[in-house]
């Protein structure tokens, strides 16, 4: 311990209020004049879970074509290897690659453009799936639709879902064509051939 020093305290306190002098009080608002714009013009996102029904118009992104309303906002997640070529919910096989997605309620075969709320980018799918049950999830998409929105990485990404159900709409910057993300034509059945068996007679 250092030898006390004559008026040592008084010193380091004279010390402490000259640095507390040089301190400004912080503001307690926005040091933004009345009347300016503000400094940011991204527009705030909101990243609520699950959210049905909203109603709400999305701006879209560059190059698309006025707003479009939101049927959902919430948690996405992505299935692939595992369930690869096992039967879905409506009878198809999941195809990880295909542009496909899974959702609790809306008929098999909807059209669903998926937008990233995180980067913007866009991804239209089919459902063919039931699910997610997760809490906060509401679509599950292909492995492939998952890349093209950079899901994988993160496991879990908030987004937007607009149900693509007229000519002109537009998703990922280019028209939605009429039979774009249709379900693919089902091949006939081959004909099952008759065998007729003799019946025996008694003896």
């Amino acid at each position: 311990m250092p030898p006390a020093t004559e008026g040592g305290a008084a010193a380091d306190a004279q010390k402490d209020k000259d640095a507390n002098a040089k301190l400004l009080p912080l503001p307690r608002k926005l040091a933004v004049p009345p009347g300016a714009p503000a400094r940011s013009s991204v527009p705030s996102v909101r990243y609520d879970l699950a959210v049905s029904g909203t109603g709400e118009a999305d701006d879209g992104v560059p190059g698309d074509s006025g707003p479009r309303e939101i049927f959902e906002r919430g948690g996405a997640s992505w299935y692939g290897i595992p369930f690869h070529q096992r039967k879905t919910a409506s009878g198809e096989r999941f195809d990880m690659m295909a542009m496909t997605a899974a959702h609790k309620t809306l008929p098999f075969n909807t059209r669903v453009c998926v937008r990233s709320l995180v980067n913007g980018s866009e991804v239209l799918v089919r459902i063919t799936d039931r699910g997610p049950y997760a809490q906060g999830r509401i679509i599950d998409l292909s492995r492939g639709a998952a890349e093209r929105i950079g899901l994988i990485g993160l496991g879990i990404k908030q987004v937007a879902l607009t149900i693509i159900d007229r000519e002109g709409m537009r998703c990922g910057g280019s028209e939605v064509e009429e039979g774009e993300a249709q379900a693919p034509a089902a091949s006939p059945a081959p004909a099952r051939r008759q065998v007729k068996v003799p019946t025996r007679r008694r003896r």
